[in-house]
């Protein structure tokens, strides 16, 4: 068990080496809101206070927390590859190693944009025709 001295030199240690913090913002939760942040911050393994920092900062960022983008391109990606290389052989056609090479080149360069495209297409709320 560490003694109160060593707990609070420890605590003062983690805090060279950055900026003071001295600015501080609130605002007003209902008891049921609370609860959720509670939840969500403890689920991130923080405190309320350090989780509502991290959210508002990569806000501010333009970063979203928990963001899905990079997984959701990697989804497109996959989308992007069956579509592309199925078609040509349900057709009984064959694909060279260079062609599929080429596939994977254009899937990488692509996925990106599909991805955007997608969340665009449920935002505006149309779907895509198969």
């Amino acid at each position: 068990m560490l003694s109160p001295t060593s707990e609070i030199e420890g605590r003062l240690q983690r805090l060279k080496g950055r900026e003071t913090r001295t600015q501080s913002i609130a605002t007003r939760f209902t008891p049921s809101e609370e609860r959720a942040l509670l939840q969500v911050a403890a689920s991130c393994g923080k405190n309320l206070r350090e989780w509502a920092r991290e959210v508002l900062l990569d806000a501010a960022n333009g970063q979203q927390h928990g963001d899905g983008a990079p997984l959701f391109a990697e989804v497109q990606a996959l989308r992007l590859l069956l579509i592309n290389t199925l078609e040509p052989l349900l057709r009984g056609e064959k694909m060279t190693p260079e062609q599929f090479k080429e596939m994977l080149r254009y899937v990488k360069t692509n996925k990106r944009k599909a991805a955007a495209d997608m969340l665009a297409s449920y935002a505006e709320g149309t779907t895509e025709q198969p």
